[in-house]
This record gives structure tokens, C-alpha cells and sequence, in this order.
């Protein structure tokens, strides 16, 4: 069963999601900056609202994925306090300065987050070796990889994005996304035989889900 995850900037988004048939919420805030780790205000106000699975994203700042030991530290600190509020998983990702994984500290993250499932963000999409990293992150028990196909956008990226699906052998769910909406979502799903897609389904200049964007995407994945 294809199922369908929407990247939400606000409680908006979030709510817009779960009205119009999404699987799960991907929490962040700051679009602008690809998105950041939302307010504990938020997550709480999300979760009072939304029964659809919520997905919090652990990234303290735009920019790249190179994290000091105090960036570090408040990471590990956010997962502990944001498991209290009884969302379904996370997503984060760190890199070392060579655009490799950091295995040692997103090990670290991933069993801290237990027994919630882990999704690695679209740092994925700058690493040099994507194969070899895909091996990497089954190793670190991330259950999810969300990516481009390491190109801009999910149509430059489609080809890879095949061969991730191929690789991954249903060890790790491999989640297009990145410019996918309801118009290049029946060829990226045809091509890749993914059955996870991401979308922030925003159609305008706003940071909100356009609710018959998310109804399109639903519909496409259900045929």
C-alpha cells in the first residue's frame, strides 16, 4: 500500500494534511530554511490535534549538515524531550565534513530516539558515495531515507531513485521527495516502485498544503 507524507511548516499544514487523507506529518518550521526543529508549543498543539502519525524533525539550524558538540548536544537533548510528547518518530541527519555519513553520531541518535523510528533527511542527497551510505544507514537502523535521488528535484533525481529502491531490497524504506507533487508523481511512482512519497503539497507562495494538492497525491497513490 503506497502511503503519503506531508512536510507541514505550521499547524496549518498539519491539520490540512490529516483532513485530506495523509498517512503521516513531517513537523518542521522555517521553510525558508528547509526546515528546522519546531517548538515544543507546536508539537504538543500538533499532537492534541492530529492522530495521523507525527514525524518531528531534529535539525538546529538551516545550512549544512556539519553539527558542533553544542549543535550535538541540543540535538540529543531534543529527542529526549520531544519523545515525552508521544509522537511516532524523527528525522535528522548528520554529515561529516567530507560529505560522508557521521556514523557515530547518528548512531547515537537512533537509539536514543527508541522505540521510535528514524528517518534520514535529504543530507542524503549531498553525500559522495549514495550506494555505499545507503548500506551505511540500514547499518545505523535508520528505517527511512528521504531523498531527491541525489539531484535537485525528484525528476533530475528519478533514475537514481530507481536504483536506491533496487538497492535497498526492502531493507530501508527509500521516500521520494523534493519538488514531487500530484503532477510527476504517477511517473516517479511508476519508475521507481517506491511506496512512501514525500510532499509539502504548497502550490502558491505560502507555507500551507494546498488540500486538494494533498487529495490529487492520495488519489494517484490509490489507483
Amino acid at each position: 500500500m503506497n502511503k503519503l507524507e506531508i512536510a507541514c511548516f505550521n499547524l496549518e499544514s498539519a491539520l490540512i494534511a490529516q483532513e485530506n487523507g495523509a498517512d503521516r506529518v513531517e513537523l518542521c518550521v522555517e521553510m525558508n530554511l528547509g526546515g528546522i526543529t519546531p517548538s515544543f508549543e507546536l508539537i504538543k498543539e500538533a499532537r492534541k490535534q492530529i492522530s495521523i502519525d507525527l514525524f518531528v524533525m531534529i535539525r538546529p539550524r538551516g545550512g549544512n549538515f556539519v553539527y558542533s558538540e553544542e549543535e550535538f548536544e541540543l540535538m540529543k537533548n531534543q529527542i529526549s524531550e520531544i519523545k515525552k510528547l508521544n509522537v511516532n518518530g524523527f528525522v535528522f541527519g548528520i554529515l561529516n565534513s567530507d560529505n560522508t555519513v557521521n556514523k557515530i553520531q547518528n548512531k547515537e541518535l537512533v537509539g536514543l530516539a527508541k522505540p521510535f523510528p528514524c528517518t534520514f533527511h535529504r543530507a542524503f542527497d549531498e553525500v559522495v558515495n549514495p550506494l555505499g551510505t545507503l548500506e551505511e544507514l540500514i547499518e545505523c537502523r535508520f528505517q527511512t531515507i528521504l531523498t531527491s535521488g541525489n539531484a535537485p528535484n525528484v525528476n533530475e533525481g528519478i533514475n537514481q531513485l530507481e536504483r536506491l529502491v533496487q538497492k535497498s531490497n526492502n531493507r530501508i524504506n527509500i521516500m521520494p521527495g523534493g519538488s514531487l507533487r500530484s503532477s510527476n508523481l504517477q511517473e516517479i511512482k511508476n519508475k521507481t516502485k517506491a511506496n512512501f512519497f514525500h510532499s509539502s503539497a504548497i502550490t502558491d507562495a505560502t507555507e500551507i498544503a494546498n488540500p486538494i494538492e494533498i487529495q490529487k497525491l492520495k488519489a494517484i497513490l490509490n489507483a
